[in-house]
């Protein structure tokens, strides 16, 4: 990159949305998923301390007819090294909740606490600088930045932290050769495909290194195969690098991997790991059958 598109992207970047921004960790290469397996999950040491809280969390949208509250006396804990799935029906508040806990948007009512401190206690311009340190955000549709090429848009979180650029870069080349994109650094999201253009946004989600990462549907626009890499990866980096997922999903199979499965219903949070290995063990028996149909 030159030094007058690096002073383009550091500009670009103190203007930049913080709802954009996110956190670090690593991606393992392919043939290194090929070759390992993904530690299994194990028990929560007693008295491990929550990474998050959240007590008699609610939230209400104002409408003509009146207030339409989609989330009430919500409680959940999420500790270091652990993945969450959250499942349930569509428009049941899955990313309002998301939304709340990666403090997008201020509750109604309830308190959210990281790592013990109250998160809505801050005004926002500080909440803004929580979100770029703390959480790593990666969405359905990536969010990436159009203009900006793999490695600049992976390189803005830490650019937006006040970061140098020599130090964003290194790091962003490095996740995205985890990442398996090593060559693909200078092409722009219209350039990669959309496996390719998840992992450029799960690489910025990880490049501030935060203890909470926060996705939602993040393998809805991946075919099988890249799916399944991408879960894989993410029950890795909650043993490796003890950070905490919180992932909202459709699929039964990334729901499976969870150390937990709640399903929001009702606006609040309810465990729900047996249906859900009973809905993928059926899906897995589905697509075995429909292999066997189609074998003379």
């Amino acid at each position: 990159m030159t030094d007058e598109r690096a002073n383009q992207v550091e500009g670009e970047s103190r203007g930049a949305s913080a709802s954009v921004t996110s956190g670090g960790g690593a991606w393992l290469s392919e043939t290194v998923l090929r070759t390992t397996e993904a530690p299994p999950p194990g028990p929560r040491p007693p008295g491990q301390t929550p990474i998050l809280s959240a007590r008699g969390l609610g939230k209400e949208y104002p409408t003509a007819t009146g207030g339409l509250r989609v989330l009430g006396g919500l409680d959940v804990d999420v500790y270091p090294g652990e993945l969450v799935a959250v499942v349930g029906e569509s428009g049941t508040g899955k990313s309002t909740l998301l939304h709340l806990l990666g403090a997008l948007d201020r509750p109604t009512e309830g308190t959210v606490t990281y790592r013990g401190e109250d998160v809505f206690a801050k005004g926002d311009e500080a909440l803004a600088a929580f979100r770029n340190r703390a959480i790593g955000f990666v969405f359905q549709f990536h969010h990436l930045l159009p203009e900006f090429t793999a490695l600049e848009n992976v390189s803005m979180p830490a650019l937006i932290a006040g970061g140098t650029f020599q130090t964003a870069d290194g790091r962003a080349r490095e996740l995205l050769g985890m990442l398996g994109l090593g060559d693909r650094l200078d092409h722009r999201p219209s350039q990669l495909s959309g496996g390719e253009q998840q992992r450029v946004a799960v690489a910025r989600a990880l490049m501030n290194e935060p203890g909470l990462v926060l996705m939602d549907e993040p393998s809805g626009n991946l075919d099988t195969k890249t799916a399944e890499r991408l879960h894989d990866e993410l029950l890795r980096l909650t043993r490796d690098a003890d950070q905490a997922f919180v992932v909202v999903t459709h699929n039964p199979a990334l729901a499976a991997l969870a150390d937990r499965v709640l399903r929001l219903e009702g606006g609040r949070l309810v465990d729900d790991r047996q249906l859900v290995e009973e809905q993928a063990e059926a899906d897995e028996e589905g697509a075995e059958t429909a292999g066997e149909g189609q074998n003379p």
